[in-house]
């Protein structure tokens, strides 16, 4: 009997174990903090793969864009080289998921500050004060602001503050969901919508990649306060991305990248934002 208590013990023990080893390799994530893995010389940093000017993922497996230029800039300020970064693809509506499950040590994906998301992650910043506009074909002559969007099809991503904002304000439109702004963008240039919403730099970046095809309706209509999120009471990596922040802004270093990322669009670069230390 001792003998087979011990071999039920043992099994059970054993169990026990692999169930432990089984929920962490499903949990996603690593427990650690931001600066737990900084420390380590590595750091997971969500961004979208989809927005030019912002986050693109290029042909050649590099990345590129103003949220690519503050995620790099931030790590390095936390003692991460960008080429330790490893880069993770963060959908508008998996943002807050991806920080809980600690897939990511923070995100920066023009990923807008609303008191809802507050209850689930912190925010650093902002790092950038955009605002919502429209993308129409560069023959369209009835667009003119959110006001004529009267019977119009538009498309913006699944989960996004833009789309909430038209759904919410605007119910005159026939508002369209896709996963990525990409698939919106290719509806707009197969004219099976009219136009594409969301904050003016992001459609600034798409109308750059087809010159003579698309034209802002330079009509903003909210103010999108783009934050970096990261993981809800991690009070001290939360202020040291602050710190990075202000010291991109003051060295020159964030107007710079703006100005590279979108030269010859147009696009004016704003004054900068004044980072929130709540």
């Amino acid at each position: 009997m001792r003998i087979n208590r011990a071999v039920r013990v043992g099994v059970g023990a054993v169990a026990l174990a692999l169930a432990a080893t089984v929920t962490a390799a499903c949990g996603g994530g690593d427990e650690g903090s931001a600066l737990d893995h900084a420390k380590e010389g590595k750091l997971t940093v969500g961004i979208k793969f989809d927005q030019p000017g912002l986050g693109l993922r290029n042909t050649d497996g590099t990345y590129s864009g103003f949220d690519v230029e503050v995620a790099e800039y931030v790590s390095e300020k936390l003692g991460v080289k960008p080429e330790d970064i490893t880069f993770k693809e963060t959908p508008s509506a998996q943002r807050e998921t991806m920080i809980e499950n600690g897939q990511v040590d923070f995100i920066v994906a023009t990923y807008s500050i609303t008191d809802s998301r507050k209850e689930k992650v912190d925010f650093a910043g902002p790092y950038y004060v955009a605002g919502q506009d429209l993308l129409v074909r560069a023959d369209n002559t009835d667009i003119t602001g959110p006001e004529s969007l009267d019977g119009k099809k538009v498309c913006s991503v699944k989960g996004s503050t833009p789309a909430q904002n038209i759904e919410k304000n605007f119910p005159q439109a026939q508002l369209q969901t896709y996963d990525t702004y990409s698939l919106c963008i290719e509806a707009l240039r197969g004219g099976t919508i009219d136009a594409v919403t969301t904050d003016n730099v992001i459609l600034a970046g798409y109308a750059a990649q087809a010159p003579g095809t698309y034209k802002l309706v330079n009509k903003t209509f909210t103010t999108e306060n783009y934050g970096i999120g990261l993981k809800k009471g991690d009070t001290e990596t939360r202020t040291q991305i602050n710190d990075a922040i202000e010291a991109m802004i003051a060295d020159g270093s964030w107007k710079a990248a703006l100005e590279k990322t979108f030269a010859g669009t147009g696009f004016a670069v704003p004054a900068p934002p004044t980072v929130d230390r709540y």
